[in-house]
């Protein structure tokens, strides 16, 4: 199979940085387009019509456009990642879909709030029990993966899968945040494996600098 493939959105969107990682670590030929942010182009009727709700990212495959980030990365990895990104075995599947969707529904909201409370919003505004609150949603669901990691390199067994995409692109501003963090080997550990593979640096160690204090473009 020939990829053709398209990614619609901004390097500094986490959620970007997903289906970015993916496609690096699959080796595939890509073309980025930057829209969002300070790029724009969210509410144009074209990018509308391929994305309803104007949001990042959007992947386009040849004639197929699928947007939600962990809906793109199940593709990539199903399409072109078997045995790779994507276990062959359904029980190993199993596993890397428990982890991904523990990302969007248990880890992401805690971490996604630390960062929006922290980083983006403007530092005189910062409403410190909120931030805490959300720390400590964070924090509680880093420790289930930490208690994980310690039996085993990446989250669903001893080789990368979309679930460490999924959830390991929060690693690098959890760790360059400006925030006291608790002790957790596994996770710094996995943190520390991450950060060898080549496609990790490339489209996860991305400064975001242009997003702090700003909540809006």
């Amino acid at each position: 199979m020939s990829p053709n493939l398209t990614l619609w959105g901004r390097a500094s969107s986490a959620n970007v940085q997903k289906t970015l990682w993916a496609l690096e670590e699959l080796g595939l030929p890509y073309a980025h387009k930057l829209v969002g942010g300070a790029h724009g182009g969210l509410n144009e009727p074209a990018y509308r019509a391929m994305n309803p709700n104007g949001l990042v990212p959007t992947l386009q495959d040849g004639d197929l456009t699928v947007w939600e980030s962990h809906a793109t990365l199940r593709y990539l990895a199903a399409t072109y990642g078997e045995n790779l990104l994507w276990p062959a075995d359904p029980r190993e599947r199993a596993l890397v879909d428990q982890w991904t969707d523990w990302t969007a529904t248990t880890f992401q909201p805690g971490w996604i709030a630390v960062f929006w409370l922290f980083v983006r919003t403007p530092r005189e505004q910062h409403d410190e029990k909120a931030i805490a609150a959300a720390l400590a949603k964070t924090i509680a669901a880093l420790r289930i993966a930490d208690a994980n990691l310690a039996e085993r390199d990446y989250l669903a067994g001893d080789s990368l899968t979309y679930a460490d995409i999924a959830a390991g692109v929060a690693l690098y501003r959890w760790f360059t945040m400006d925030i006291d963090r608790p002790a957790m080997p596994g996770v710094e550990n996995w943190y520390l494996r991450l950060q060898q593979r080549p496609a990790f640096r490339k489209a996860v160690m991305v400064s975001y600098e242009e997003l702090v204090g700003r909540l809006a473009f």
